[in-house]
């Protein structure tokens, strides 16, 4: 038979031998997929579950030995469909990447092939399951489940949202369980939101009751998971904020632009999951986790799940469970700033909005540059994105990952003029008491600012005043009805309300109180 002498051929490594290496160049397509690098405790059903979403699955090998599968679908256009999600998403099998192509072999004979009965029998309960709706029994490596009626898409709430979470992040924690095919996000109610469709209602069944109620990261970005009404989404347009990974052909859509390239360099670019603190696509510690079995993660303390990630001796730094992070990632590179007027405080407080900053130098040749040490890189990453494109005394600010691990300070006896600054122990750190509400409010920076901490013998026009001598236009100011300790006050613009932050964050207002000062998400 045409594939008993493809076997014999196998070389001992696992790959093809020279005479079939049609299968390791770009083949033209056909409906039988090549899958390479298998793990060895990967069954049957788990290689199926591959092909299942893209259609009907009629054929099946297993060459365990050699680390390799074989697929063979119904119809070319659903391997088609097939290799054109997988090519920009490297397909995982127990946590495991593997790598699929189209094979040179346009079909599988395997009729006189030995232990092909549990793929047989694999390929009879997975069609007597799609023939029949939503009931899967019987697969080997399956639970028996009975989903009827269930939808396969998710609503996803994001609560506690204290770091950025991204299409790619959400597609990354629930790829694991499934194959996603479309990703909605949205903001409802002030709340981050997305649907997100499987391609089997058994896949959403499994992410829901491994997710909801779980963090994305320690203790913030906890995710409340539900089925949507919905039975399918209709996505136009592949961009940051929606994505069908079956159509790649779909435009960006004119009034939703895609990720620039800072953004997709501190998020990883579209379609890409990079690997935590990978080089400078190295978004925030995302989860890892095993394919549908139960989480391995373990569990921190005062987390609410095991997909908690452990907090490091470094404070606020979080890393996945058996994985170090890079401490070189946690320090900024900014360009373009104004070298007349620019002090390190002014960074400091300016970037301490967004995380603890421990170290701040401007460079002594070059003082339109400034390297910022913040306490760890998820917090560099936030601060980045937040701020990359933001003017600051008429300057628009260039933010990158620098190379640096940490910032130096200068040696004993060796002035540097006040330009490096140590903020390690700085009572103005934001973020360094557990469980703090800052964590809560962080907004990125807008006109209207949120002020805290305000005496009863201060008054508006105290306020107001104090915002314009500054150099700052007041158009709208007003205090909270159930606390008057607290206030928003609009300016004229943006970069007026960065230089407010800067100018009087922890001013002195008398009575032992000190000036709170961010930025807010509401409008007056």
């Amino acid at each position: 038979m045409l594939l008993t002498i493809f076997i014999y051929f196998f070389s001992a490594n696992g790959n093809d031998s020279k005479k079939f290496k049609g299968d390791y160049s770009p083949c033209s397509p056909s409906r039988v997929i090549h899958i390479r690098k298998v793990p060895n405790e990967v069954t049957e059903a788990d290689i199926i579950s591959l092909g299942v979403p893209f259609g009907k699955v009629t054929n099946l090998l297993m060459l365990k030995s050699k680390s390799q599968a074989f697929l063979e679908m119904a119809s070319e256009e659903a391997a088609i469909t097939m290799m054109n999600y997988y090519t920009p998403v490297t397909p995982h099998l127990r946590s495991q990447p593997v790598y699929i192509q189209y094979s040179n072999h346009r079909e599988l004979k395997t009729d006189n092939l030995p232990n092909q009965s549990r793929a047989q029998a694999a390929l009879q309960a997975v069609n007597t399951g799609q023939s029949g709706g939503l009931t899967l029994t019987g697969v080997p490596g399956s639970e028996s489940l009975l989903l009827t009626g269930q939808s396969p898409v998710l609503r996803i709430i994001v609560e506690n949202l204290f770091y950025p979470v991204t299409l790619d992040v959400l597609h990354q924690i629930f790829s694991k369980f499934g194959t996603v095919l479309k990703i909605i996000t949205f903001t409802k109610n002030n709340q981050f939101q997305a649907l997100l469709q499987y391609a089997d209602p058994m896949n959403a069944h499994h992410a829901k009751a491994a997710l909801d109620g779980q963090n994305i990261y320690n203790a913030c970005c906890t995710l409340r998971i539900e089925f949507s009404k919905l039975t399918s989404l209709n996505v136009k347009y592949n961009n940051d904020k929606s994505r069908d990974f079956t159509r790649l052909d779909l435009p960006t859509g004119d009034g939703q632009p895609s990720l620039d390239a800072t953004m997709a360099a501190a998020f990883g670019a579209p379609g890409i999951i990079s690997s935590p603190y990978a080089g400078a696509a190295g978004f925030a510690p995302t989860i890892g986790f095993p394919q549908a079995e139960g989480l391995s993660v373990s569990s921190v303390p005062g987390a609410l799940g095991p997909l908690a990630l452990t907090t490091s001796a470094i404070t606020g730094r979080m890393a996945i469970h058996g994985m170090t992070a890079i401490p070189g990632h946690s320090v900024l590179l900014v360009s373009n700033l104004n070298p007349d007027v620019i002090l390190p405080h002014a960074l400091f407080i300016l970037f301490g909005v967004y995380g603890d900053v421990h170290r701040v130098k401007i460079l002594f040749n070059k003082k339109e540059n400034a390297l910022v040490q913040m306490a760890d890189a998820t917090q560099a990453q936030l601060a980045m994105s937040h701020l990359n494109g933001q003017r600051l005394h008429g300057r628009v600010l260039r933010i990158t990952l620098s190379k640096h691990q940490a910032v130096q300070l200068p040696r004993e006896g060796h002035e540097d003029q006040g330009l490096t600054k140590d903020y390690s122990n700085s009572p103005l750190h934001r973020f360094k008491k557990p469980g703090s509400k800052n964590f809560q409010n962080i907004f990125p920076p807008s006109a209207t600012l949120h002020l805290s901490n305000i005496p009863p013998s201060v008054s508006d026009d105290d306020l107001k005043r104090l915002f314009a001598s500054t150099g700052c236009s007041v158009k709208a100011f007003k205090f909270f009805q159930k606390d008057r300790k607290m206030a928003l006050i609009q300016l004229g613009s943006v970069e007026e309300a960065i230089t407010a932050v800067i100018d009087l964050h922890n001013h002195d207002l008398g009575d032992n109180h000190h000036l709170r000062v961010s930025f807010s998400k509401s409008m007056i």
